[in-house]
């Protein structure tokens, strides 16, 4: 593989704690910690800010982030980019599930 090879990354954004009223959310979060924050995972090609952007915008977003899109978490996700789309893939699951396990309200990582 070529450095080319490495331009996907994965990225949590904090959303406010409002989306965890909507019991869609709280269905995909049983063990969640009310004291824990509720963050959107994700994965992309582009620059995460321009990603985090484009979701505020409408472009290709998810609803929780463009209503409840407050800022990127990088402490979050930072150290574990960029990489190949194919590990990108599998680690906006595993990040989704780990960060679900530690009680954060988790949207977003499938």
């Amino acid at each position: 593989m070529s450095a080319a090879d490495f331009h996907h990354n994965v990225y949590v954004i904090l959303l406010d704690d409002a989306v965890a009223e909507h019991p869609s959310v709280l269905r995909l979060n049983p063990q969640r910690d009310p004291t824990k924050p509720c963050v959107y995972v994700g994965m992309t090609g582009l620059p995460v800010e321009h990603r985090f952007e484009n979701h505020k915008n409408g472009y290709k977003s998810a609803w929780t982030v463009r209503k409840y899109g407050l800022r990127l978490m990088p402490e979050l996700f930072a150290h574990l980019n960029p990489m190949p789309y194919e590990a990108a893939a599998q680690m906006e699951k595993d990040l989704a599930e780990d960060l679900r396990a530690q009680g954060y309200t988790v949207t977003g990582g499938t």
